[in-house]
């Protein structure tokens, strides 16, 4: 038991709250990108051209994350979807479920954290006549990719919080599409600061 709670207590309040935490997550990053949008007068969203790297990542993470919240609004409203996701029974317990709610919510704050800390420097993807400067301060004196890191941290969150085959799928193409990205990025910032950034990457670590 945790907090009083035990393992079918924990399980329902994890299927509302997933339900209401990826809403909360689908209405941020649609009211963020519009907002962004309005200010600039364009979209930040660099996807890249079609069929590309970094196009098959964006197309891989938007199906995940549209999967992700469908099937926890579809699983608090019908239960026997579990039946369909490949559920891990031995990782029910209440303590990792309780575990993977914190990872999952501490690694969206950050990740929203980090968004706002950027300022008129935050892009989505790589966008070709950016960035302005490599950015050294903040959350980017302990990794290069900060915010890669709490989304990865929240990935994992999910997968504790609903331990099952379609999380555990979820969490690999996750982890696999950040590095993907990560890499592309890295060479982005290498030939646009050639100095800047390799005397930067020689200091802090791509993770942590």
């Amino acid at each position: 038991m945790v907090l009083g709670f035990n393992a079918s207590e924990i399980i329902e309040f994890t299927k509302i709250y997933l339900a209401v935490f990826y809403s909360i997550v689908a209405t941020f990053y649609t009211f963020r990108l519009i907002n962004k949008k309005r200010q600039n007068g364009k979209s930040l969203v660099f996807s890249g051209k079609p069929f590309c790297k970094t196009w098959w990542n964006h197309i891989a993470f938007r199906f995940f994350r549209i999967s992700i919240w469908m099937v926890c609004l579809f699983r608090l409203f019908y239960p026997n979807i579990d039946n369909y996701l490949g559920m891990i029974n031995i990782l029910e317990l209440p303590s990792v479920i309780t575990l993977g709610l914190i990872l999952l919510t501490v690694g969206f704050l950050s990740t929203a954290l980090i968004h706002y800390s950027l300022g008129k420097e935050w892009r989505s993807g790589i966008d070709p006549s950016g960035p302005a400067r490599v950015i050294t301060s903040g959350a980017y004196q302990f990794s290069r990719n900060p915010m890669f890191v709490c989304i990865a941290v929240a990935q994992l969150g999910f997968f504790f919080a609903m331990p099952s085959i379609f999380s555990l799928v979820c969490l690999t193409i996750g982890l696999y599409t950040l590095n993907s990205q990560t890499l592309e990025e890295e060479i982005h910032l290498s030939k646009k600061f050639p100095i800047e950034y390799a005397a930067y990457a020689s200091k802090v670590r791509r993770w942590v």
